[in-house]
């Protein structure tokens, strides 16, 4: 079973607390995302896992089988917690051949000659890497080195393969045929992905479900992908993940209006339960829940309109305000586009409301 479980896993340097009673299930065979800003503690808990880091409390378990725990005096140690492992700097040897380099864990670990080739010969199928097996690291591209770093990671009997930030040294393209590999060897074979990024985008496309850290360590949701663009726990999800707008909301003729900058324009909704404007209240929108409606009395004026293939990116002026605004090339196609320059009005689809952010308040 390649289930992992981390369970009120807290770490520090010194005084500086990095995790505080941080708890995540991954489930087995599912790819799950872990995604936060950079310095919220996700290499933190990686190197916990693997048993680089003793955490200060908590227990972690990989199936069955507990290699952590504070309060029971347990701590497995690295070379025996047989976790496959996956770095951002793919860390194959240059001076092994790409065979002897997906073998190299298997010899250290005295596994019989005959099983470790035919092991690793399987790996560099699953990876399609076969036929590069005597060749040097300096003879491949940096897709093919990462998918020997794979293949070596696959070797073991383990049934969790942790992948830290494995496509950020590779341009666009690779990094898209490599997440499509990621989720074919994984369906080919059921193992746990723990999967580590900042990339919204990877994540996305790649996972099962994805966890969203917030900076300060803590779990502020988890769920399918579906859940957290359509269902956002919070304002730094919502604000995290993908791209957003924030209108400020304040008090207009009974009701409430929004804050444009050089003026106030009424707003026909009402503020869901909870929120309080004296301190403070944004509107949050994505840009493509903008639509041009020339109809509609909220006004914009186009700053400019680019083509980005799959559809036109925007960015108007609301007020005094700039929105981003992305409408889908078929949109464009049955709607038509707006040009630089042109002046017409919008509607605020499924808009959201949050806590202003205090220096939205103080600014």
């Amino acid at each position: 079973m390649g289930k992992i479980v981390f369970k009120d896993i807290s770490f520090s340097y010194g005084k500086n607390v990095i995790l505080k009673n941080f708890s995540l299930e991954v489930e087995d065979g599912q790819i799950l995302c872990l995604v936060g800003p950079s310095g919220c503690g996700k290499t933190t808990l990686v190197r916990c896992l693997l048993g680089l880091n003793k955490p200060d409390t908590g227990e972690i378990w990989v199936g069955d089988t507990c290699l952590f725990s504070a309060e029971k005096r347990i701590n497995v140690p690295v070379e025996r917690r047989n976790i496959g492992i996956v770095f951002q700097d793919y860390a194959v040897w240059p001076h092994m051949t790409v065979a002897e380099n997906v073998l190299y864990p298997l010899k250290k670990r005295h596994v019989p000659k005959d099983e470790a080739f035919k092991r690793a010969h399987h790996a560099l199928e699953q990876v399609k890497m076969v036929e590069y097996a005597n060749h040097l690291p300096s003879q491949l591209s940096g897709g093919q080195q990462q998918r020997v770093a794979i293949a070596r990671a696959l070797v073991g009997d383990g049934e969790v393969i942790v992948m830290d930030e494995p496509i950020t040294n590779l341009d666009a393209k690779l990094r898209e045929q490599m997440l499509l590999e990621i989720r074919e060897i994984q369906r080919n074979l059921g193992t746990t992905i723990f999967y580590i990024t900042h990339d919204q985008q990877s994540a996305l496309q790649l996972c099962d479900k994805m966890a969203i850290m917030e900076q300060d360590g803590t779990l502020c949701q988890l769920g399918t992908d579906e859940d957290i663009i359509l269902r956002p726990a919070n304002r730094f999800t919502f604000e995290f993940i993908g791209v957003s707008n924030f209108i400020p909301v304040v008090a207009k003729d009974g009701g409430i209006g929004l804050d444009v900058g050089d003026g106030v324009i009424p707003w026909p909704e009402e503020l869901p339960a909870g929120l309080d404007l004296a301190a403070g209240v944004e509107l949050g929108v994505r840009p493509n829940d903008i639509v041009f409606d020339p109809e509609s009395p909220i006004k914009v004026k186009v700053n400019r309109c680019t083509f980005l293939g799959s559809e036109y990116d925007y960015r108007v002026t609301l007020g005094t305000r700039e929105l981003r605004v992305q409408q889908s090339a078929l949109d464009a196609m049955q709607r038509g586009t707006v040009k630089a320059g042109e002046v017409t009005g919008v509607k605020l689809v499924n808009p959201r409301y949050y806590p202003a952010k205090k220096e939205a308040q103080t600014a």
